[in-house]
């Protein structure tokens, strides 16, 4: 019989065991692999702790290439718990990834991005959870933004969202800010041409050839300034409403797409920390557990980065790596060996 002696587990072994375990993301998975460690001694440490978005932070500050031309990006994922009915924080809500309504526990994101193919870090997050603290998406996004402008000092002058926070309340705030925004737009958004023209849906604006290379000012109702409106087509047909409030009026199509572009990083962020740090896993049922969980989940998919950067691989390289070694010494010297006719 196992016996279990009063040992601790540390934030650090929890983030360590979230990096290198393939798969398998429990705390019994966990109590089996360190010594003299309980399962009851890891859910303690989980319901004990108050880990926040503060902690990684105070890491990813110094690994930033902050300057006006790098970019703040703002985007919100869910955590998929729909086979799970008795978790605090899971909400039905609508998830981007399954185009539908899912069970489980909603993150906005703030990820700072020195820009196109170049570093980005998560530097905020928050939990949606309205029925604990009253607070929607958007007032999330306007803390965070706030924040880093603000407390944190960030000097990225240039912030990315898509058509869910392209709110009138938003794009003014932002402005106000000091901010130049690229975002997305629904086809009902109600826009106007002119004084004269009154307001019409986005997708009846007429599009010349002009139009379309360089895009046109619009309008937006209750905006009190104009911005700059382009319509995106991909090659599948798709089209996107880009907009931006831009000094430069100048601004091309193709320009503004490749700044909207830059947004599809914290696209990577969601699928890095569902695949390689297991943030959907944890099925500690309390609301605390859950949010200490996310938190480390964080600083393994920070752990992960500093370390695949400095090999020059990718995240995923970096953690099948881990695999690739214990192959090897298998394959080298075998504990389970073929079962060979004699």
């Amino acid at each position: 019989m196992r016996r279990y002696h009063a040992v601790m587990i540390t934030k650090q072994q929890y983030v360590e065991y979230l990096i290198c375990t393939i798969g398998n993301y429990t705390s019994s998975h966990l109590a089996e692999h360190l010594e003299d460690v309980s399962h009851d001694v890891i859910t303690d440490y989980l319901r004990s702790e108050h880990l926040t978005a503060h902690g990684l932070r105070e890491l990813v500050f110094r690994l930033i290439q902050d300057s006006p031309e790098a970019f703040m990006l703002v985007d919100d994922s869910v955590q998929d718990k729909r086979y799970s009915q008795f978790i605090e924080l899971v909400k039905l809500q609508y998830s981007g990834a399954e185009h539908g309504l899912v069970r489980g526990i909603g993150i906005v994101n703030l990820v700072h991005s020195a820009g196109d193919k170049q570093d980005f870090y998560p530097i905020d997050y928050r939990i949606y959870a309205p029925d604990q603290d009253g607070k929607t998406k958007n007032e999330h996004f306007s803390e965070m933004v706030i924040n880093a402008v603000y407390a944190k000092k960030i000097k990225a002058k240039r912030i990315l969202f898509d058509s869910w926070y392209a709110s009138a309340e938003n794009l003014k705030l932002v402005h106000r800010l000091g901010l130049i925004f690229f975002t997305t737009l629904k086809s009902n958004r109600m826009v106007s041409l002119s004084k004269e023209g009154g307001w019409i849906h986005l997708d009846e604006i007429e599009w010349t050839a002009e139009r379309l290379r360089n895009g046109v000012m619009i309008k937006l109702k209750e905006v009190p300034f104009k911005v700059h409106l382009f319509k995106v087509v991909a090659t599948n047909g798709d089209i996107d409403w880009v907009t931006t409030k831009c000094q430069d009026e100048t601004l091309t199509t193709q320009a503004a797409q490749g700044a909207n572009d830059v947004r599809w990083q914290v696209e990577e962020l969601h699928r890095g920390l569902k695949q390689l740090t297991g943030i959907e896993k944890c099925q500690c049922r309390t609301g605390r557990s859950q949010r200490n969980h996310i938190a480390c989940c964080y600083h393994a998919w920070l752990s992960l980065k500093v370390m695949a950067k400095s090999l020059g691989k990718t995240l995923y390289q970096t953690k099948d790596g881990l695999l690739s070694d214990y192959l090897r010494a298998e394959l080298a010297a075998p504990r389970i060996q073929a079962f060979l006719p004699a």
